[in-house]
């Protein structure tokens, strides 16, 4: 089977490049790389949510011809969500599994919605207490310059998401959180269960919002549990 994996605001494929050698052989990583980042650092990043979902569903659509997982952190959680409910209405097969890191229920309202339209000084000073920008990057004024449109880009596909109520999804969902994430609590998580007719989850991670990079070999083996019950 294949294990799609959707990045979080700023991130790329690179977020997953190890998770191929954690999980077993008979499943493979397909790394979603949007726009605005990494080898497509020269394109424009998406700045809406939908248009920036269609795309990613369009393009990953003829690649289904195999059982397939969902997993997606923070932004990405909420773009495999969208995902899996536009492949539906699409008429595509569901995952098998679509698995939620750090990320708020979508039908829980949001609590920052205007980190976009911050200054710069502002913005930055949001992404080193989110932690999840590594400390070299945010003193290298040169590389940040770069990389401020595709954030803003990124936080502006996050902050423009609009819940819309469908029928809950078919296949299990599994919510991962970090036990010192301010941004998302142990109830928006639980949040996700009103989203799924099957089996639901919760598991906590030691870790602030970026508990992925701590906890990865822990990630990496509870999805490899679920994926082998699969």
């Amino acid at each position: 089977m294949r294990l799609y994996c959707f990045p979080y605001a700023g991130g790329g494929a690179s977020v997953y490049r190890n998770w191929g050698r954690a999980l077993f052989p008979a499943v493979e990583v397909c790394a979603i790389q949007p726009p605005g980042r990494e080898q497509r650092l020269a394109e424009k990043p998406f700045k809406q949510f939908s248009p920036y979902v269609e795309a990613i569903a369009s393009a990953i659509a003829p690649t289904l011809t195999l059982p397939y997982a969902f997993f997606g952190h923070s932004l990405g959680a909420l773009t495999a969500f969208e995902c899996s409910r536009l492949l539906r209405t699409n008429s595509v097969h569901a995952p098998k599994a679509l698995f939620v890191s750090g990320c708020r229920a979508p039908r829980v309202p949001f609590r920052d919605t205007h980190t976009r339209e911050l200054s710069d000084e502002s913005f930055i000073e949001e992404l080193r207490r989110l932690n999840g920008t590594p400390k070299e990057a945010l003193e290298h004024p040169e590389l940040m310059a770069l990389l401020l449109p595709l954030l803003r880009g990124d936080f502006s596909v996050y902050e423009s998401y609009e819940y819309r109520s469908e029928p809950p999804l078919d296949c299990p969902i599994h919510a991962f959180g970090g036990t010192d994430d301010a941004r998302v609590t142990q109830f928006d998580l639980a949040a996700w269960e009103a989203e799924t007719t099957a089996r639901f989850s919760v598991r906590m991670f030691p870790g602030d919002h970026f508990f992925l990079h701590a906890a990865q070999h822990a990630i990496t083996h509870a999805i490899a549990l679920e994926l082998q019950g699969v």
